[in-house]
């Protein structure tokens, strides 16, 4: 088995290259998927938070963290273990069922959360910086200002590109980045099996 973090900047393909990986072969776990179940009512982080800050629901505590680093840290130090639990308890079903897998974790702030135990290569995907800003102003209720001040709040994609094992650049037409994600799948599976 071998475990691969996927992560990039914001609206620089990640989605897409996820979904393409797991069309090849590889298993995907959502890191954003497993926040929304910890935090669902019953989820392993819902009553901490809830205690915490007075609610549980994601657009409510964005508001509540977003520009507080001290605040985000106090909500991530709840959230971030309890994810990593679900997540590993997935990786182990998925190894029980298929020895020689290729797990892909999927997250946008892999690096900045630790990533997940086990985690033996990393891959980031990254386009030229006007695509990322056109990309990013075709979702809903997205301008200018609130894309500039999340991209200020994550690391720099410089900084993921240099702890990149591998790099997906969406920058080109959808045929170069399905063969660019098809040569790194290819080399996660010959290093899994």
């Amino acid at each position: 088995m071998l475990i691969a973090g996927l992560t990039g900047g914001m609206a620089c393909g990640k989605s897409f290259v996820a979904a393409e990986l797991g069309r090849l072969g590889a298993h995907t776990i959502e890191a954003d998927e497993l926040g929304h179940q910890v935090l669902a009512p019953g989820g392993e982080a819902h009553d901490a938070v809830r205690s915490a800050f007075g609610t549980a629901d994601r657009a409510e505590l964005a508001a509540l963290v977003f520009g507080k680093p001290d605040e985000l840290a106090r909500l991530n130090a709840i959230v971030h273990p309890a994810v990593r639990e679900r997540c590993a308890k997935m990786v182990a079903e998925i190894l029980a069922a298929d020895p020689a897998a290729v797990v892909i974790y999927v997250a946008a702030i892999l690096f900045e959360s630790g990533g997940m135990p086990g985690m033996q290569k990393t891959i980031v995907v990254t386009c030229q910086e006007d695509q990322q800003m056109e990309r990013a102003l075709e979702r809903p209720g997205a301008t200018r200002e609130k894309v500039r001040a999340r991209l200020a709040h994550q690391m720099p994609l410089a900084e993921k590109l240099a702890k990149a094992d591998y790099v997906v650049d969406t920058s080109g037409t959808k045929e170069d980045t399905l063969r660019q994600t098809k040569l790194v799948f290819d080399e996660l599976r010959r290093l899994a099996a």
